[in-house]
């Protein structure tokens, strides 16, 4: 599990706790605060497919915003960066 990913995940199941953990592995986490149970290391890594499922269609919904912008101007990518720089 990639660290950011992790704690992301971990605070979006236990948005209170507060843990520290070593070379990104869920079985090093060390719970400082913690209300209920710890999450389970499959509620984790679905956690962190769903967030990065998120991201990616943040990205598509941006790229199709950016498109359709260009398309709106009638120009292409290559003269906006042009215009920019």
């Amino acid at each position: 599990m990639e660290n950011l990913y992790l704690s992301l995940a971990i605070h979006r199941l236990k948005p209170n706790a507060e843990f520290s953990l070593t070379n990104d592995d869920y079985a090093t986490i060390k719970w400082d605060v913690l209300e209920g149970d710890a999450p389970t290391a499959k509620e984790v890594e679905d956690a962190i497919k769903a967030i990065k499922a998120e991201e990616a269609e943040e990205l598509q919904l941006k790229a199709a915003a950016k498109a359709a912008l260009l398309e709106r101007l009638g120009i292409t990518e290559e003269e906006a960066r042009l215009l920019l720089s």
